[in-house]
């Protein structure tokens, strides 16, 4: 690829994380997962440069749509501020594992975690069933909620409390390694063990990235991997991209948007771990 000046390389980086964003919004796994690939795979980024900026990119991610979602009333604050417990403890061990593992090494790990986020995407999801009882965990923390569609607001349980809060964990520790929001493990705690409906957990784990990534974010810091420059268009790109998704939620067809992110992250995941085995990711 021809050297870019720093204007060109900063102008490529914003347009590509306005897609990463959007597309992070929408699915509620987050702007991460594209931007690591993008960073990486195109401008030959250190992933651990690519993963520190794409931490900061992950709170704007948070910042820009969590907060409508929060005011159109579908996140699930107290599923989500509990969660955090275990993400964030998570989080922090992940990060502290960076300077532990080789670049190709974490490289070969976000690969399978993007396949694995890819192959999530085609699973049949249960839809929630109201009569079902909820786990009694969640009636005693009044974790059950209800959230608006164009019938009304319809009234969910919460289910799978103690399976969701280990996987949090797991995806706390992703993301801190990664520099991910993990929300593919994220929504696979909410969707499937608590068996939340879709747009519930898609906003309620665009919510929590935010928090998981500021506690990654300090033990990149300190240990420098995150470089100003390389932050800034990505954090703006992703911030705008972000926006836009949380506004354009509650109009796509959840379903076929899933299906051809996964195709997209499958592709990029089979060229990370290509990259990793090769020793250039």
């Amino acid at each position: 690829m021809e050297q870019l000046t720093v204007w060109q390389f900063s102008a490529a980086a914003f347009a590509g994380s306005i897609a990463a964003g959007l597309l992070g919004a929408l699915t509620g796994l987050g702007g991460g997962i594209v931007v690591i690939p993008m960073l990486t795979l195109l401008f030959g980024v250190d992933i651990r440069y690519a993963a520190g900026a794409a931490l900061i990119s992950v709170i704007a991610t948070s910042s820009g749509a969590a907060s409508s979602y929060v005011k159109d009333g579908y996140s699930n604050l107290r599923v989500g501020m509990f969660l955090e417990i275990a993400t964030t403890c998570g989080a922090v061990i992940g990060a502290l594992l960076t300077a532990l593992l080789a670049a190709s090494a974490i490289a070969i790990i976000f690969g399978v975690v993007l396949l694995a986020s890819a192959a999530l995407s085609f699973r049949r999801r249960r839809e929630p069933d109201p009569r079902e009882p909820p786990d009694p965990i969640a009636v005693r923390m009044r974790l059950d909620s209800d959230y608006p569609t164009p019938q009304g607001r319809v009234a969910y349980h919460v289910h799978g409390v103690p399976a969701a809060f280990g996987l949090m964990f797991v995806a706390g520790a992703l993301s801190g390694l990664l520099g991910i929001g993990s929300g593919a493990v994220k929504v696979l705690a909410l969707d499937w063990a608590m068996r939340l409906p879709f747009k519930v957990s898609t906003t309620t784990s665009n919510f929590m990235i935010g928090v998981t990534a500021a506690a990654s974010a300090g033990v990149y810091l300190n240990r420098g991997y995150i470089e100003p420059g390389l932050a800034m268009p990505v954090m703006l790109g992703v911030l705008a991209g972000s926006m836009l998704g949380a506004q354009l939620l509650v109009r796509v067809q959840s379903s076929a948007l899933r299906i051809v992110f996964a195709i997209a992250i499958a592709l990029l995941g089979v060229q990370m771990i290509y990259g990793g085995l090769r020793g250039t990711p």
